[in-house]
Parts: structure tokens; sequence; C-alpha cells
């Protein structure tokens, strides 16, 4: 948790080693510039304590302050792992912004903000990035609680633009008493190719007055760049910013190129030039992702007694590097490294790097469930030439791996970071017959809000969507994804499935990609919430499942398909995803998709979990039963857009109470539409009107928060479900 003073950094702490240490540590280990001394100053980023400090630097120290600021990031990757190839990218277009302009007057407002580390290092919070006890201290985005010098929490992408537009505008009516100077908008890594990106140049043109916007064209987005844009933008840097058409120009726009976006002098003298100016200008620097990365060595080799020290041979660590203009398709490398060894350049590892300690742990539940729906869906792309998957800008991170992408060719699409548009396009691929599968992140999503309604649910388009990272977790307080059930499950039209096992998922991916006039094939868009942590983990140890030990009942059959068709278990397993169970068997059993499973039946209580809650469901169950001789009905709902009133109904007899249990925002979510049904109807004999204890997240954001300290915060534990089913008796 950051620190109780706001920006994580007391000036009169310096960290340095005698210089000798600094030729022989292996970035594996603290480096040398990280290591605390308290008192030795001899290193720059130790001093760096505000911007006022970069400007007092001679000019030829610049240098000197970026390749310290580079073997640092390479160190905190190593170790604390986050966002360090496009920050690599960015030191010395970072250090020259603000050796040239005055923050917090000048207000630099960063896109997709996991480019700002090198910002947070300038502005009072290096010690975050230099102590390893204090790692955990500033967010991987700028934030205002932490720092004077942050603009706005940011971790989605591409409005940059649109805010500076807003500061300025703010600063030309207000004049002078404002308190603002220039405007900044740092936009790149991908984020230009979001639609509201476009808006935002466009109100800028129209608008005018002193707003600078730094494209930081690193050829890449998360993965490979991909879209029209990209070809005019090469040809600019292949001419030295001449050749036309220029879509800054188009748009009305000053423009300025600077090769050399890795030359701090190059960059400060660009920045000089455009400081104070009268009217909107683009200035778009070449930058190199992921730079230094080559200056250090391999895994491999730290595994070794023998590994080579850290060696750079130039002022900052950036090496000339032949990894830049690879060909279609990917527009990157054709490399497939793991997420702790990425390299320089156009680098899909590069984009979010996992520390040391996570190499060899097993997949999380985003890689193993994804791999395992592509791993379902591959096999029917010979067959059904509509059958198109689509991601916003993120596979890697959901398990939509480089080899998958290669195989399905044509059947795979990444739109860039574009979440809007992909919904949309998806509605478009559905329209025409074919079978979209869009998949990302929930908070991501959020992005492409209107489009669910509009073009997806209203139209009842056939589109699935892949619902990654839905309900509580530990991330950051931009990237929660503990509101996807309020968001998805209240749109008319759609329904939103939360399977509990990798059996259900895949039985609902089956049933929601159904090709249209098929059997039981859903009549609108299918949202399915990829299981979570509580999930898998459950998976891995049956155990935690200690109702059913993970053998759930069959669902029905489907009617209008033999039973020959369907697999002995009734579903699909895990070990069945690679093709070796046919299309007709992997949609048995379908009918009767919404209907509620009722694992374990019993008196006095009814315990209904819904997705990654549900394995808490049985656990409290066997609580239940071992402290106290209840035997609880158990529930696993499997969807939240429709309430079973079957079931609800027959909880009338024989149970005083029901539990719902969410792993998402209560206020507006699921389980309050449990205690509304019961509310709407009541019947006249009391004793057949159960009480309705809800349990779940409350209203609220949270910034990297453990996942077992907000089930505690919510109640969401055995211990303290028990005790109020108990209580109320």
């Amino acid at each position: 948790m950051r620190s109780a003073s706001g920006n994580g950094f007391d000036s009169s702490d310096s960290f340095a080693v005698s210089g000798a240490a600094e030729r022989t540590a292996r970035l594996h280990d603290i480096p040398p510039s990280i290591t605390p001394s308290h008192g030795d100053d001899s290193h720059l980023l130790s001093r760096i304590a505000s911007p006022a400090d970069v400007k007092a630097l001679a000019p030829n120290e610049l240098a000197e302050l970026c390749r310290e600021i580079r073997t640092t990031l390479l160190a905190y990757g190593h170790q604390h792992g986050g966002h360090i190839g496009s920050n690599l990218g960015m030191v010395e277009a970072t250090v020259a912004l603000h050796r040239v302009f005055d923050s917090p007057r000048d207000r630099i407002v960063f896109d997709v903000s996991h480019q700002s580390y090198v910002h947070k290092m300038l502005t009072g919070r290096a010690a975050a990035y230099l102590d390893p006890d204090r790692f955990s201290e500033v967010t991987g985005f700028t934030n205002p609680d932490e720092s004077k010098h942050d603009q706005f929490v940011l971790g989605h992408t591409g409005t940059s633009i649109s805010l500076a537009c807003g500061l300025a505008k703010t600063r030309d009516m207000e004049g002078p008493n404002s308190g603002i100077g220039n405007v900044i908008a740092v936009i790149g890594d991908g984020s230009l190719s979001s639609g509201v990106a476009f808006e935002g140049l466009n109100n800028a043109a129209e608008q005018g007055g002193n707003l600078i916007i730094v494209f930081n064209d690193n050829e890449m987005s998360i993965a490979g760049d991909f879209g029209g844009m990209y070809g005019p933008l090469a040809r600019l840097r292949a001419s030295g910013g001449t050749a036309q058409p220029n879509l800054f120009n188009a748009f009305g726009l000053d423009y300025r190129y600077v090769e050399a976006g890795n030359d701090v002098s190059a960059l400060v003298a660009a920045f000089e030039e455009v400081r104070d100016i009268d009217h909107p200008v683009v200035v778009h620097i070449h930058t190199l992702k992921g730079a230094g990365y080559d200056g250090e060595e391999t895994h491999a080799d730290r595994q070794t007694a023998s590994a080579s020290p850290v060696s750079f041979d130039s002022p900052t660590g950036v090496h000339p590097t032949d990894n830049v203009n690879h060909s279609e398709p990917w527009h990157s490398d054709h490399c497939n490294l793991s997420d702790h060894e990425p390299h320089e350049g156009q680098c899909e590892a590069s984009h979010w790097q996992n520390p040391d300690a996570a190499i060899g742990k097993p997949d999380d539940p985003r890689k193993h469930y994804g791999k395992m729906a592509m791993a379902a869906l591959e096999p029917r792309f010979a067959a059904e030439p509509g059958l198109v998957v689509i991601s916003p800008a993120t596979p890697g991170s959901n398990g939509i791996t480089h080899e998958f992408r290669e195989r399905a060719g044509a059947h795979y699409v990444d739109t860039g970071i574009t979440e809007s548009h992909a919904v949309a396009y998806a509605a478009g691929i559905a329209r025409a017959g074919g079978t979209p599968v869009v998949a990302t992140t929930a908070s991501f999503f959020q992005r492409a809000y209107d489009q669910f309604f509009q073009e997806m649910s209203l139209n009842r388009s056939r589109v699935t969507v892949l619902d990654f990272l839905g309900g509580l977790s530990g991330s950051d307080n931009t990237h929660s994804g503990a509101y996807d059930v309020t968001m998805f499950s209240n749109i008319p039209g759609a329904t939103m499935l939360v399977p509990t096992s990798a059996r259900d998922y895949l039985a609902d991916l089956a049933w929601a990609t159904a090709p249209a006039g098929s059997a039981d094939a859903p009549a609108g868009p299918v949202v399915i919430r990829v299981p979570g942590e509580a999930i898998l983990t459950a998976e891995r140890d049956a155990t935690l499942l200690p109702v059913t030990g993970g053998q759930i009942a069959d669902r029905p059959q489907s009617t209008s398909l033999p039973a020959s068709a369907s697999s002995a278990s009734g579903g699909i397993s895990a070990a069945t995803v690679r093709g070796t169970v046919s299309v007709t068997a992997q949609r048995a059993g379908v009918r009767h998709m919404l209907d509620w499973r009722v694992n374990q039946t019993g008196s006095h209580v009814a315990i209904i979990g819904l997705g990654n809650a549900y394995p808490l469901a049985e656990q409290t169950a066997a609580a239940l039963s071992a402290d106290y001789g209840i035997t609880a009905t158990v529930i696993d709902p499997r969807q939240c857009t429709s309430l079973d009133s079957d079931v609800l109904e027959s909880l009338r007899d024989g149970h005083q109470q029901v539990i719902t249990l969410e792993d998402g925002q209560l206020e507006g979510g699921w389980g309050e539409k449990v205690t509304a049904y019961y509310a709407n109807h009541h019947v006249s004999d009391g004793s057949r009107n159960p009480r309705v204890l809800n349990f779940g997240a409350a209203k609220e954001f949270t910034d990297r928060v453990s996942l077992d300290e907000l089930n505690e915060r919510y109640g969401l534990t055995v211990e303290q479900v028990t005790e109020a089913i108990t209580r109320c008796f």
C-alpha cells in the first residue's frame, strides 16, 4: 500500500554503492544503483526528488541519469514485474520532458499511463523503484493521490488528448489565473489506434491554443500494431517526417518528427522548440520498445555461476538492434518468449514482464482457461469459415498464444486497443452469418458499453463475449473486474453465463458459438465469465469442493440430439478439448443452459454461490454440517441473467434462509435480485417466506488489495458467512 505521506519518497534517503560493485552486479540481484546506503549520493537517480533536480543537472549528466534509470527498470522488472518494455523506451523522452517543462504547472498527461514509471521516479517516487521494501508504495499508473505531478488515474487508453484538450480549454478561458502553463499529452504504445484518440485529435485542431501532443511511436501495440494508419506512419519514419499523407496534418495539426527518440539531447532540443507554442502541435518521436533489454544476460545465463556481469557499452544502455520492421502478418518478431524473458524491439513479451519469482509457476486462470477455449475452437475452423476470434490488443495475457494465432490465420483478428470497434465489428460479422468470439479483460469491456447495448443486444447479434478477470481480484483500481456482473447481466437480450468448472465453461462456449439455425442455439449474444482463481484452485484441489468433490451432476440431455452424441461425462473435460470430441458432442445437453443446478438438497438453509463464489458455498455448507449438524441445500446458478423461479419456489418449503454469494459488486448486482424476488412474491403463510442474506463486494474502487483481504472485508469467508447464518437462528 502507498505510504501515508502520499508520495512514497523521503528526499533525505539516497541509494548508492561503489563503482566496483556496479561493474559486478547482476540484474537478478539488487543492482548497485538501487542498493540503499543512506548518505552516499554519488548516483544521480538517488538525488532526484523533483523535476527541479533534473533541471539542475549539467547537460552531460542527462545520459548518465538515463543509464541509471534503465538499469533500475531492468532490475525492478526481475524483482517486481510490470510494464517494463514501454518504460524502457520512454526513458529519454521522460527525462527530456521534465528537463524542459515545469511540472505541475505544465500539465503532462500520460496515455496508457503504464508508460509513467520514469515520470514517477523523477517526481519524488524513486524509492518505490529503488528499494525492494517499498516496491508496493506506488501503483503502475498515474494517480493524483500519489503526487501533484499526476493529472489523472489512467489505466485504459486513448483518452490523453481529450483530457489535455479539457485542461487547455480551462486555461485559455481563465487566462493567467488558471495556474496552467503548457499542456502536454503523451500518447503511444498502441494507444493512438483507439477511436477516442482520433476524437481528441479532431477537437484539438479545432480548439487551437497551446497543446503539445507527444506521440511515442515504438512500432508496437501490446502485441503487434494493426490497422491502416500504421503504413503511413512507417512512411513518415522512413522519410524523416516528410512523407504524405500525414494523418496529423490531415487533421490540421502542426507536426514535428524526431527520429532519435532515445537520444535525450535531441529530445530536449525538440521539446524546447515547441515549449510555449501558441497552437496545437504533434511531436512524433521514434522510440525502441524495451530499449536496453539486450544489455542484460538471458535467463539461462542467470542460472549459471559463470554468467557475465552486466555491462552497458553505450551511454544509456540502448544498443543497436535488428529487431524492427518485421514483415506481415504480425508486425512483430516471431519470438514467443515467456513473460520473464522479453527482449527489446518489436517483442510482445516486453509489454509485461513477470518477476523471476513467477518462473515455473502454473498458468493463471486467464491463460489457463483462455488456452482451453482456443483449443476447443481451433478444430472447428476448417468446417466453419465464419468462426472468428477477435482480441482488442490483449491476446497473450488471455491465453491466445502466438502459436494459436499463427495457425488460426484469418480466423483470428487483433483490432488493436479498440474495444468499442471490436464489439461493433463482431456484431457485423454476426449479422452476416459468422460466429464471432470477442475476448478481453472485464474492465476493458467497460469501454464498449454502448456497443453492447446497441450494436450487439438491440440487434440481437449472435456475439460470444469471453469476459476475463471478472470478479474480485488484487488488481489496481483501473483494472478491477468487480463490476462485470452488474454491467452485463442487466443488458436486455444478453445472456451472461458464469461457469464453475472447465467442463461447464467449454459447454457454455460450444452453446454460445453454435452456428445460427442449429438446434438449441441461443437467439442473441452470450457473455461467458471466464472462471477465476477460486475455480481454478478448486479444480486443481478437489478437497476445496467438500460437498461434490468436483463431481457435479450432469446436465439434462437435449431431446433434439441423440444420447449417443454426449460424452460419457455429460460434458467436455479439459483433456478432450484438442479435437477428440465432436462438435455435436460438445453441444449435447444445452437445452437447459439457464436452469440452476442443485448440487445438494438439504433443509433450513440454501446457499447459492455464483461463479467464483461457488467453492465458498460448498465450504460453508460443509462447515454448517460439521459444526451445527445442518445439511444445507447448495446451488450453482450457472448464469446471472435470469432467476430460476422453480428453484426459488421450491426453497419455500423447509428453508428459513437463502444465502447468496457473489464475488462482485453487491449493489445493483445479482444477489439483490433474489432478495427482490421473495419480497415481490410474498405469500400469506409467513413460514414460507425465507429470509435472504446477500454477500458481495461494496460499491467502491480498490487498489492492489489482495484477494484474501477483500474477501475478509466483504464477509466472503466461511467463518463470516457461517456466523451470519447461525446468528439468525
